[in-house]
């Protein structure tokens, strides 16, 4: 596995870095496990928070330097790597401000002395991908952190640039060594890891096959995982929903980071022939006129994919699609410029024997489906291996909830695009993992959650003990 930069606006290899050798490897677990047992875990919950208030206040002041990275490295437009420096920023400050309330004690209803704490497990192995190379890690950090767990990360070959400022920023914020550790290393250096019972947790964001390796290993050897993976998030869009807002909800939810998002809008479902006809133009229309350029130009609406076999992988399944008999409208080729760049492209007549049907699209490439009914949009909605989340448009917002409960995610939004915040779980059911993070859930993933009965000395007991 190569850690190499290279700026997918140009093709140009800027640097590569080499992976861990064997021997440093469970050195790095070594001072991670020591820093958990001697130093970390037995903090306050103050201590822990001071560190995390310095790292996020350091983004902020330093945000040009750290979105530059993201902009270099996986080709995102400049004003949203920036936005995604300060939304992990926000999930740093937002554990440390309610961490306290999080690992308070809870008492157990009608059991006198009976309290369940909250309490860390050890070191947590994350193993997270390139596209929000902040802002995955920062969900993961921040709660596991202020739990007083110590994290060791994996970050993706194509970012190492980035990787290496987040050690080198909770360094500076007073973490100390072992803390938190980057680890640039090859699949099966992790899988020893994974195997060594000195790591307590797995986390993992990636894709189906990624996730699958991962937990089979977790599972062998009885640890905890949480799994982000895939998602083919469908956008229903109903017969009242008001056309110009919709559309320009379509284009964001679609294309954000060059539409490589596990929970972008992939697959759109329109109800009505007559709306179907209408939102379509209008979807070909906008997409048309989207600029296209260097990410870091102010004015730039789409930038180019990560990396050359990313490119060919969408390519691949353009055209196995139209093979399959789906109709390109718009886009479906390669731009001539250099760089990974993709026209904006739009599929329709995609019928359930087609590839591209329960396939995930992974750029900005829109599924484009109209069905006659409400029940019909469900039904294709939740015709997926995936159910991570979901957007639906309407008029009626009774109506929109109604139908939210019908969708199989771990996430649904009526009327605006899947979007994040700290105090929001973030996760999904069916083939989109299990788990969740952000928010109080995402705090008690990795954690002990030990009861404690309390009894004067000399109770008799109350009952035949069990087991």
């Amino acid at each position: 596995m190569s850690y190499a930069t290279i700026n997918p606006s140009t093709g140009e290899l800027v640097n590569e870095f080499a992976e861990i050798s064997d021997g440093d490897l469970f050195g790095v677990l070594d001072r991670a496990h020591k820093c958990y047992e001697s130093d970390w875990s037995r903090r306050s919950i103050a201590d822990r928070a001071e560190v995390m208030f310095a790292v996020a206040a350091k983004l902020r002041e330093n945000i040009d330097e750290y979105a530059g990275y993201a902009t270099l490295e996986m080709g995102k437009l400049t004003a949203q790597s920036r936005a995604e420096v300060e939304l992990s920023a926000k999930i740093l400050d937002y554990y440390a401000r309610n961490a306290e309330t999080f690992l308070k004690p809870t008492r157990i209803a009608g059991v006198e002395d009976a309290v369940v704490q909250t309490l860390p497990i050890g070191v947590i192995l994350g193993i997270e991908p390139w596209n929000f190379p902040y802002y995955q890690v920062a969900r993961v950090i921040a709660p596991q952190l202020m739990v007083g767990n110590v994290v060791i990360i994996k970050h993706a070959p194509g970012v190492p640039q980035t990787a290496l400022a987040l050690e080198r920023l909770l360094e500076s914020a007073g973490a100390p060594s072992g803390a938190y550790t980057n680890l640039f290393a090859s699949n099966e250096q992790i899988a020893r890891l994974i195997d060594d019972s000195r790591v307590r947790g797995v986390t993992i964001t990636g894709s189906e096959r990624a996730g699958s390796a991962v937990a089979e290993r977790a599972g062998r050897a009885l640890k905890k995982t949480v799994m982000e993976l895939g998602g083919s998030d469908p956008f229903i869009v109903l017969e009242d929903a008001p056309l110009e807002t919709t559309l320009d909800a379509a284009i964001l939810g679609r294309l954000v980071n060059a539409g490589q998002s596990c929970v972008a809008a992939k697959r759109f479902i329109v109800v009505g022939k007559d709306r179907g006809s209408e939102f379509l133009g209008g979807l070909i229309e906008r997409m048309k006129s989207i600029k296209i350029g260097d990410p870091k130009d102010p004015q730039t609406a789409l930038g180019p994919v990560c990396s050359e076999p990313a490119l060919l992988g969408l390519l691949d399944q353009i055209s196995t699609a139209e093979a399959g008999g789906a109709q390109v409208v718009l886009g479906g080729n390669r731009i001539d410029r250099p760089g990974f760049y993709l026209e904006p492209t739009i599929i329709t007549g995609i019928d359930p024997q087609n590839p591209l049907f329960l396939q995930e699209t992974f750029g900005p490439i829109v599924s484009f489906y109209v069905v006659e009914n409400e029940d019909e949009a469900v039904d294709l909605a939740n015709a997926t291996a995936f159910g991570l989340g979901a957007s639906i448009y309407t008029a009626d917002l009774d109506r929109g909830k109604r139908l939210a409960n019908r969708i199989d995610s771990g996430m649904v939004f009526v009327n605006h695009p899947t979007y994040s915040l700290p105090e929001l779980p973030f996760g999904g059911v069916k083939n989109s993992g299990f788990g969740r993070e952000l928010s109080e859930l995402g705090f008690a993933e990795f954690t002990n959650r030990k009861l404690v009965n309390v009894f004067p000395a000399g109770t008799k007991p109350r009952r035949p003990v069990t087991a």
